[in-house]
């Protein structure tokens, strides 16, 4: 009797065999897709975190920038030398001389 009676039989392998490697093919597929959706998940959150800080670094310049040019106006009131060395401070906008 053969070995493979009552069994489709396409080359060597037998359906079940082809079934088997189509299921093993597509578990691979998909962890590969799900390891691709985490990773472009990682990126995304790098790409909002990279964003952010250079947002922040635009603002600390274009803020650096006014008080600088609004130094004489921060003079004349009072308090404001107080202020102007504390925004400087906080903005880390170092002071030219």
């Amino acid at each position: 009797m053969c070995e493979n009676e009552g069994r489709i039989v396409w080359g060597e392998f037998g359906l079940v065999d082809i079934y088997q490697l189509y299921l093993l093919n597509l578990v691979v597929t998909v962890g590969m897709f799900a390891v691709l959706i985490f990773r472009a998940w990682l990126e995304l959150r790098h790409f909002q975190t990279i964003w952010k800080e250079a947002e922040w670094k635009r603002t600390y310049e274009t803020v650096g920038k006014i008080l600088k040019t609004e130094k004489d106006m921060f003079k004349s009131v009072e308090g404001g030398d107080e202020l102007y060395k504390l925004l400087t401070r906080m903005f880390n906008a170092e002071e030219q001389q």
